[in-house]
């Protein structure tokens, strides 16, 4: 297998890592990265919600 037949491996973030070691553009990809997963996450947030809302509304008496 040639290193040109290997996957690209996305950047993977873990909270409270060292940074020191990233450059300026390896911390703006992981900004980029971290955002897309916050909004990823109020999103299932939201779908959560609406979903109770719609069970406790069948389920009310």
């Amino acid at each position: 297998m040639d290193a040109d037949d290997e996957p690209i491996k996305k950047p993977v973030h873990e909270v409270g890592m060292a940074l020191d070691t990233l450059s300026v553009d390896e911390l703006e990809e992981r900004i980029v990265l971290l955002a897309g997963e916050i909004e990823r996450l109020k999103l299932a947030i939201m779908r959560k919600k609406d979903s109770r809302s719609v069970a406790d509304s069948v389920f009310k008496f």
